[in-house]
C-alpha cells in the first residue's frame, strides 16, 4: 500500500477501508482500559482495604509508565512503520492482564496483590503508549497533515467509545465474580485484535527518521502544557466519581463514566472538523471553560442526577481539547519526526494523570471527595492562559507575515 500523505479527507474512498480497521483496532485495545476503569477505585479500596491515596497511585501508574515510553512509541513508530508498534502494543496489554490475573491469586496478601497489580497497571500504561503513537502515525500517514486535527479527533472518539462501552461492561464482569472475570477480559481481548491487526497491510516508516527530542520538545511543550491542565478534569473523573458515588449511598456510578465518554464521542463527531477549519487554540479556549464548568457541577452535586450532568459536560468540553491543542503540535515539526511530536505531546497528557492522581488522593483524604471536583476546576481553567497565549502568538505571527 502507497503511503498517502496528500490526502485530504479522511473518508476518501482509498482510504476509508484502512483508517476504519485502525480506528477499530484502537476501540477494542481501550476496550481494555474501559473495562477496568469503574472497577480498580472499587478493588483496590474495597477489595485490598487501601485508602484514597493508594487508589489514585493505582490509577496514576498506567499513566506514569505511558510517560516513560511515548518517546521510545512515537520514534519507532516513525522509523519502524505503525503495524509493527500496534502490535508490541497489541501483546504487551495482554501480558498486563496475566499480571491482573496473577494479583487475584494473592488477595490474602493485600500488600503482594497491590504490587503485582501495578505492574499490570505499568504494562498496560505502556501497551497504550504503543497503540496511540501507531494509530496516530498510521491515520497521519492516511490522511495527511492538513487532517491532522480530524485524524486525532477521530481516534480519540474510536478511543472514548471503547470507554463508554467498557464501563458498564466492567461493572458487570465485577458483580459476577470479582476482578478476575476483568483479567481474563484483558488478557483475551487484545489477543483477538490481533488478528485485525494482521489483515492490513504494512505502512512503512522513515529510515530517514531522527529522535529529534529536544528540538520536538521546545516545539510541543506550549500545546502540551494545555493538554495536561485540561486533563486533570478527565482524570478526577476516571478516577474519583466513583468512590464519590459509594460514599454518597448513590448507585449506577458507571453511568456517569458513561456520560462523560458519550458526551466526549458525540462533540468529536459533531464538531471534530472545528480545529482544522477555524483555529486549534480558540476552541480549546472555549472548550475548557466547559469543562470547568462540568467539573464545578459534579462538586457541588446533591443528587446523582447533577453529578451525571456535570460528567457529561465535563466530558463535552474535554472532547476537543486533545485536537485543538495538538494541531498546534503537530504544525511546529517537520512530517519525519510527527510521531515522536506525538508521543512527546501525549506525554503531557500521562505526566498529567500519572501526578495529578495520586495528589488528588490526597486532597479527597484530607478535604473530602468533593473537594476533588473543585481542586480539578481550578486546575483545567489555568488551562485558559495557554490557549490565550497560543492565541496572541498567531495574531503576532499573522501581523508579521
Amino acid at each position: 500500500m502507497t503511503v498517502m500523505t496528500s490526502q485530504d479527507h479522511i473518508g476518501a474512498p482509498s482510504i476509508t477501508g484502512p483508517f476504519a480497521t485502525v480506528m477499530t483496532v484502537i476501540f477494542t485495545g481501550y476496550l481494555v482500559i474501559g473495562i477496568a476503569m469503574p472497577v480498580l477505585p472499587l478493588h483496590v479500596h474495597q477489595g485490598l482495604g487501601y485508602g484514597t491515596f493508594l487508589v489514585g497511585l493505582v490509577a496514576g501508574s498506567q499513566f506514569a509508565a505511558s510517560l516513560i515510553s511515548r518517546f521510545t512509541a512515537g520514534h519507532l513508530a516513525d522509523s519502524r512503520g505503525a503495524k509493527r508498534v500496534v502490535i508490541a502494543g497489541l501483546v504487551t496489554a495482554s501480558a498486563a492482564g496475566v499480571l491482573y490475573l496473577m494479583s487475584t491469586a494473592l488477595l490474602a496478601t493485600p500488600a503482594l496483590s497491590l504490587a503485582v497489580l501495578l505492574l499490570g497497571r505499568a504494562l498496560l500504561g505502556g501497551a497504550e503508549s504503543f497503540l496511540v503513537a501507531g494509530a496516530l502515525n498510521w491515520g497521519l500517514a492516511l490522511a495527511g497533515q492538513k487532517n491532522a486535527g480530524k485524524v486525532m479527533a477521530w481516534v480519540g472518539t474510536a478511543m472514548y467509545v471503547a470507554f463508554a462501552a467498557g464501563a458498564p461492561a466492567g461493572s458487570f464482569l465485577y458483580s459476577v465474580h470479582g476482578f478476575a472475570p476483568v483479567a481474563l477480559a484483558t488478557i483475551l481481548i487484545p489477543l483477538l485484535n490481533l488478528l485485525l491487526v494482521a489483515s492490513l497491510e504494512y505502512v512503512p516508516g522513515s529510515p530517514h527518521a531522527r529522535p529529534a527530542v529536544f528540538g520536538v520538545l521546545r516545539a510541543v511543550w506550549l500545546p502540551g502544557l494545555g493538554l495536561a491542565l485540561s486533563s486533570v478534569g478527565f482524570g478526577s473523573i476516571t478516577t474519583f466519581i466513583v468512590l464519590l458515588f459509594a460514599r454518597n449511598g448513590w448507585t449506577a456510578a458507571w453511568i456517569a463514566l458513561t456520560a462523560v465518554s458519550t458526551a466526549f464521542v458525540l462533540g468529536r463527531v459533531l464538531f471534530g472538523h472545528l480545529p482544522d477549519r477555524i483555529d486549534g487554540p480558540r476552541i480549546a479556549l472555549v472548550c475548557v471553560l466547559i469543562e470547568a464548568a462540568g467539573q464545578s457541577l459534579i462538586w457541588l452535586a446533591p443528587s446523582p442526577a447533577m453529578a451525571f450532568a456535570g460528567a457529561g459536560l465535563a466530558g463535552l468540553g474535554y472532547s476537543l481539547v486533545y485536537p485543538a491543542f495538538g494541531v498546534e503540535a503537530v504544525r511546529r515539526v517537520p512530517a519525519e519526526n510527527r510521531g515522536l511530536a506525538m508521543g512527546a505531546y501525549t506525554a503531557c497528557l500521562d505526566l498529567a494523570l500519572g501526578v495529578s492522581a495520586p495528589i488528588l488522593g490526597l486532597v479527597a483524604g484530607e478535604a473530602g471527595l468533593n473537594a476533588v471536583f473543585l481542586a480539578s476546576a481550578l486546575i483545567v481553567l489555568c488551562a485558559t492562559g495557554i490557549a490565550l497565549r497560543l492565541i496572541t502568538f498567531a495574531n503576532s505571527q499573522e501581523r508579521v507575515a
